[in-house]
Parts: C-alpha cells; structure tokens; sequence
C-alpha cells in the first residue's frame, strides 16, 4: 500500500504553498489547473505490507480502529453505469496502490478517425481540476503519431505545451487534439495534454520547475487525469489575455529550433478542454455517485460517472443542497472554527485536508495526516454565492490504525490531513462516499447556467 497525501496547484500559477489543495488568492485570477491529486506532496511510502485485494469490494472492517464518535456515514448505492451517458468509477489498488483514488476507462481517438483508437484504464475522476492528461508512455506508438503537437498560436515554428505545477512538482507535456470518449458520451477533437512526452531538457528553468517532476504513471498512480470540474477550460481569461499570460500563463511555445520554450498567450479554444462541456448532450454537468463504504476502510469502493444533469431520465438534480460556486467550484464564503474559508469538493483529493491545531499528528512514516487518539468530528459550515449555507460534518479517525488496519483496504472514508495553510477546507473523496455529488457546468459565458456543486 502505498500512502501519499495530495497536491493542488493554486488558480494564481505563481503562488504555492506547501499543502494540500491549495486556493489562496484564488480570486487574483482567473482559471489555472487546481489538482491532479494522485501527485505526492509527502514521498511517503509506508511498509504497509502487500497492497491488491479485491478492488469491488465495498465492505471490509478491523476491530482495530475506532470509530466511536464518528456521524453517522451516508448510505446512497450508485446506479448501475449501463445507459450511455454513464460510465463505472473503482476504488482500488490501482496502477500504484495509492489510496482514495477513483478511476475510470477513457478512449482517445485521433482527430476524425473512428479507428485509431486507445482504450486507457485507470484514469483518475477529478473534479478539481478541467480536461484530460495522459501520461504519454501510455499510448500506442500509432494513436500518438497521429495526434501531432499543436502549433503555438502567435508563434513562428513553436509547439505548444503546457507546466502544470503542484505544490510539491510539476509535470509538462505537449497539447495535442484528439477525440474523447467515455462511456458512450463523445467530444470530438478538443485539446487534451500528454505529460512526460518532452525532453527534460526543453523544462523551462523559470516559472515551471517546482520540486520533483510528476511526469510517470508512477508519480501519479495513474495513466491520467481526467478533470471535470466546473470549467470548462483549464485556465481560461488569465492564459488567453497576454498581459497576464506574459507572467501567469502555464502554457509555453518551444520553438523547433530549439530555443527556449517561452511562455504564451493561448485562447481558449486552444486551451486544455472540459471533455464534458465538449460533449454534443449531456454537457451541462456530472453526477459522481459513490458506494458507501465501512469506517474502518474497505478493500475497494465502485461508482458511477453520470453526465448530464436533468437531461435524462437517470440524472435529475435530487439532492437537498445546492450552492452557487464561483468559476472554480469554490465556496468563498464557508466558515470553520469561527474563521472564514474557502470550502470545495473535489474527488482528486485522497483525504479531508484543513488546518485543525487540535488535532494530532501522525508520526513522520504517516506524517502529514492526522492521527488522533479517538476518533473527530468536525464541522464546515458550507456557503454557497447566494447565501445559502449548511452545518457539514466529517469524521476523522486515526490515519495510522487505518493504514495498518488491513494490508487490502484502499477506500477510506475518514481519513484526513493537514493544511500548512489556514483558509482552505478541502472536502475530498472521502465526503463523496455513499453520496451523489453534482456538477453544474459554468456556461455564463454563452449565457447559460451559473456553476454549482450540490448533494
């Protein structure tokens, strides 16, 4: 089993803070990635013993962990992922035995071929973050010949890639268009990222090299990321404009000379795309429904992805809270411990992450989460844009007695850690058990819906 915490890249490109999801002055600009969670912001591999077991199962306890204390655990199953505008989430040891991260199959064409296609399993659901990454290795030498590197736009002879950072690393890779399918949903030739498939020599030494490079499927515990949060691109006003693109754009030109790779100013149209604001239905949102799972840790969970929100018979809006977000998902407004925070929902996160000084730490093998004594509860007083708000709770137990409950279990949904940063409540995947999360997709710009999250 191997442990990680999570790592999240700010809204500002330039501004990183040592810890989890991280969103301070996320108001200065607009877009910028927010996650790949599977990134490791502690290298934390424990001696866990073997990792595996039974990924589909959603049940498993150990009377070593205690969970007296705990609110009571919601009980929703998802539906069966069998229409076409589903596809089936698992929770399991995946590709690297990294706990918490829900995965699904994704099929890349290229561009106007029904083909040369690649089915990629484990790819990680994120709904942090806007648009598809493939670690390029991943690809068949065929698909990837025919998905050539797109051109920078205002640059002679340029590629175009893109550093997306991490608190902790970053990772860089070309932008190449290509045609996404999932479950039996399709965009077709929207721009997606290949990471790792350029030199470490064309890095750029300014304003991308962050710690350690994240560019492997072993980096991420994942052949991918696939972002479908509520952008619908993944930077936005702030990579398009050239006044900030100059400073903050993670988009760069690499000339073929082999000149310095620089940073540039990219439409959106040309920026890594929301694969389901892209589709031609069912683009307005996602539902991501997960199994409930024990308080002690389960071998595995499974789920369901379902796109469109009201457009089917399978996905109505129904849940009891709905919040306006900002263009990120965030809410800007929630509170903790009497204090103002900026509250999210975001299944790329593998724990709940915030700052909490009454907490306890767990050793340095587990360092980072929280190891308290007996099992926590605390409250997120969630508040969406429009004022509406909720008294969340979360349960917290020790991450030591979960890690070392059963060599098998990789689904927790208790497990937390700390933010080195206060202002931030990071609810990741483990509020996501035995619950339907909604996306409302942003389409203010075509004058459509504003962004939500609800449950």
């Amino acid at each position: 089993m191997r442990i990680t915490r999570t790592a999240h890249t700010t809204h500002d490109a330039q501004t990183f803070v040592s810890g989890g999801a991280l969103h301070a002055l996320a108001a200065r600009f607009d877009g910028w990635l927010r996650t790949a969670t599977a990134v490791v912001l502690l290298s934390v591999v424990a001696a866990c013993g073997g990792g595996g077991g039974d990924s589909n199962s959603s049940s498993s306890s150990n009377s070593s962990v205690n969970t007296d204390g705990l609110p009571a655990s919601p009980t929703a199953q998802p539906i069966a992922a069998g229409a076409a505008n589903t596809v089936a989430v698992t929770v399991g040891a995946g590709l690297s035995g990294v706990v918490n991260i829900p995965t699904v199959s994704v099929t890349i064409c290229a561009p106007g071929s029904t083909t040369n296609c690649q089915t990629i399993d484990n790819i990680q659901v994120d709904t942090g973050s806007y648009g598809l990454r493939i670690v390029g290795s991943v690809l068949n030498s065929t698909l990837s010949g025919a998905m050539p590197v797109n051109a920078a736009p205002n640059v002679s002879s340029a590629q175009l890639a893109e550093c997306t950072r991490f608190a902790d690393g970053y990772s860089w890779g070309t932008i190449r268009n290509a045609t996404v399918k999932i479950g039996g949903e399709t965009a077709s030739t929207i721009p997606i990222q290949l990471i790792g498939d350029l030199a470490s020599s064309t890095i750029p030494t300014s304003g991308c090299i962050n710690g350690s490079s994240e560019n492997t499927v072993s980096d991420l515990g994942a052949n991918g990321i696939l972002g479908i949060g509520v952008a619908p691109y993944d930077c936005g006003t702030t990579c398009q404009s050239a006044s900030t693109a100059a400073t903050y754009s993670n988009y760069y030109a690499c000339p073929t000379s082999g000149a310095a790779c620089s940073r540039t100013a990219v439409p959106t149209g040309q920026q890594v795309a929301n694969p389901v604001a892209h589709f031609t239905t069912d683009n307005n949102g996602v539902i991501l429904q997960m199994s409930p799972v024990s308080n002690a840790g389960s071998a595995g969970a499974t789920g369901t992805l379902v796109f469109g929100i009201g457009t089917q018979s399978n996905n109505a809006l129904a849940a009891a809270n709905v919040f306006n977000t900002d263009s990120y998902g965030d809410m800007n407004s929630s509170t903790f411990n009497g204090s103002k925070v900026t509250a999210f929902l975001d299944s790329g996160s593998n724990g709940y992450f915030f700052s909490d000084s009454t907490l306890t730490l767990c050793s340095s093998n587990y360092s980072g989460f929280y190891c308290p004594s007996s099992s926590q509860t605390r409250t997120v007083t969630l508040v969406g844009t429009g004022g509406n708000s909720l008294a969340a709770q979360i349960g917290i137990a020790n991450a030591q007695s979960l890690f070392r409950s059963g060599n098998n279990n990789y689904a927790f949904n208790d497990l937390a850690g700390q933010l080195s940063t206060t202002g931030i409540f990071d609810l990741g995947l483990p509020y996501f058990y035995g619950r339907y999360v909604y996306y409302g997709m942003d389409q203010t710009a075509s004058g459509g819906q504003s962004p939500y999250v609800a449950f």
